[in-house]
């Protein structure tokens, strides 16, 4: 059984016991529910897809962490101007662990 979710602009192919990085969620618990469920593929072989989300269907994840990705480094030069611009990025992102895909009624 999976499930398709967005969150934070991106969407995510989320399964039960897996671990994924996501943007930063605001979250003061240990627990964090997605509610933009896409698609449902069912063990059975069934599959639910929404218009554009399914109603009532949500993915209940634990929260393990907050983090920073590593450093990006954006580099711009131009040529025989003396123009170098040099700058770093580091994302922040939420680890969860998806618990369960719950169905709707």
């Amino acid at each position: 059984m999976f499930a398709v979710i967005r969150t934070g602009g991106k969407q995510y192919r989320v399964e039960p016991g897996q671990v994924i990085e996501v943007e930063r969620l605001k979250t003061d618990g240990a627990a964090y529910i997605f509610e933009d469920v896409l698609l449902i593929h069912q063990a059975d072989g069934s599959t639910i897809i929404g218009s554009p989300k399914i109603n009532q269907a949500t993915v209940t994840a634990e929260v393990l962490g907050d983090g920073q990705a590593k450093k990006v480094v954006i580099q711009k030069f131009k040529s025989k101007i003396r123009y170098r611009r040099k700058r770093g990025h580091r994302q922040l992102f939420t680890r969860v662990k998806i618990k369960a895909i719950n169905l709707p009624k």
